[in-house]
């Protein structure tokens, strides 16, 4: 009985044992079919990594300004007779591109003391074939002259010119652009086109029925890496929305005022023509670079500004036409492999130029057709690729009237300006 037991107990541990060897196959199969799909699960994790870039910029401040300066950060004076400082956060960015073949989108976001806001979020189809011409829709940069695109991060001075912060508050829009440029190695390369449709709002919610054109042509060119030039012409046609009867005219040096209660909903034109260069040499000395701007035109506004418009709704004050010049000129000096540049700067605003000095203030005139000017002048340490400091001052004077009070003489509204930044 025993040998019985033991040779069926021998037998069926022979029978487990080739089921066993049997199924091994199985289970290896089974355990690499879950490690290849967890591989392709990572990789593809992967991919969508890759097509992802994160980069930004802080930038924060301490400003000393006259009695009556506007600073960028922190609040107002609070004690208009004397100077005073201020310490901030003035851009604090963060950018998320998403770049896959021939789409792209970008979300880029604005961290300080005062809160969160948004100043780019657009998509971009680039042409499959060249990948230099595009569509882009969105919120972004308008594509007016050569300073509004020059990010704020590379920017010599700390702040963009008067003429472009009045005319082109948050320097972006919503709209949608169409790029035009020849392919890489083509001898038209050095030509691009952009051109869009935009709500003429600012960053603000598109209010108007109508949208604004704008242009500009551009040209960039290299020559043996020791001499880069570049240029472009700019024009911008629209409309700001007409709140009230009242559209007052200058006539005679007088505003002269025509009501209707037609005008209520109509658009007063808003037309601007540009031209700017850049020229950049590199010597002995270092590199050498030259920028510019001239901008005239139509401006519509307000009895005491000049200012685009960018508010959440439409305006329901009397509307003022004027016609306009603005400029500024930029010099920047390297001092080749010593990490430190000079900046000279002059821009220049006059919101009315057919009127000027004591006549501002009669007939209708106000503040709002002043015109400034201002002197910059600093220096800038680049510590290292990411980190640079400035110290920048800026000299603003504004035109004297004896018949506008508050303007007889000169504003104390200089800026001193020092600023250190961390670009990621």
């Amino acid at each position: 009985m025993k040998s019985k037991v033991k040779k069926l107990t021998s037998t069926m541990l022979f029978i487990g044992g080739l089921s066993l060897l049997g199924s091994s196959p199985t289970y290896a199969q089974e355990s690499d079919s879950a490690r290849l799909a967890d591989l392709e699960g990572r990789t593809s994790k992967l991919e969508v990594l890759k097509g992802l870039k994160v980069s930004g910029y802080f930038q924060g401040q301490f400003q000393y300004g006259q009695e009556k300066a506007s600073l960028k950060v922190g609040s107002a004076n609070t004690d208009e007779t004397k100077g005073f400082s201020r310490i901030g956060v003035r851009r604090g960015r963060i950018k998320f591109t998403y770049d896959k073949k021939i789409a792209s989108a970008v979300f880029q976001f604005d961290l300080t003391e005062k809160g969160v806001s948004f100043k780019d979020v657009y998509m971009q189809i680039k042409d499959p074939k060249f990948t230099a011409s595009s569509i882009k829709v969105g919120v972004f940069d308008r594509p007016f002259g050569y300073e509004i695109t020059y990010s704020s991060s590379r920017r010599e001075s700390p702040e963009r010119s008067t003429v472009f912060t009045t005319l082109f508050p948050n320097e972006r829009d919503l709209g949608i652009m169409l790029t035009l440029q020849a392919k890489k190695g083509s001898a038209w390369n050095i030509l691009k086109l952009d051109a869009g449709l935009f709500a003429g709002n600012g960053i603000k919610a598109d209010i108007k029925n109508r949208k604004d054109f704008i242009g500009r042509l551009s040209v960039n060119k290299s020559l043996k890496e020791i001499v880069k030039i570049g240029g472009g012409v700019s024009y911008y046609n629209g409309g700001v929305y007409q709140g009230t009867p009242n559209i007052y005219k200058l006539s005679d040096k007088k505003f002269v005022v025509a009501s209707d209660s037609l005008n209520i909903g109509k658009y007063a034109k808003r037309e601007y023509m540009g031209v700017d260069f850049q020229l950049g040499v590199h010597s002995i000395l270092g590199e050498t670079s030259i920028a510019g701007e001239f901008l005239t035109g139509t401006q519509p506004g307000e009895k005491g500004k000049s200012k685009s418009p960018n508010n959440s709704a439409v305006g329901n004050t009397d509307t003022y036409i004027r016609n306009f010049y603005g400029a500024y000129a930029c010099l920047v000096q390297d001092f080749g492999p010593v990490p430190l540049s000079a900046v000279v700067k002059y821009d220049w605003y006059d919101p009315n130029i057919k009127i000027s000095k004591d006549e501002i203030g009669l007939n209708g005139t106000g503040k709002g057709d002043i015109s400034y000017q201002t002197i910059g002048f600093g220096l800038i340490w680049k510590i290292n690729n990411e980190l640079r400091a400035t110290a920048y001052y800026e000299v603003i004077q504004n035109e004297k009237s004896k018949n506008l009070k508050g303007y007889e003489e000169d504003i104390k509204d200089d800026v001193f300006t020092f600023r250190l930044q961390y670009k990621f």
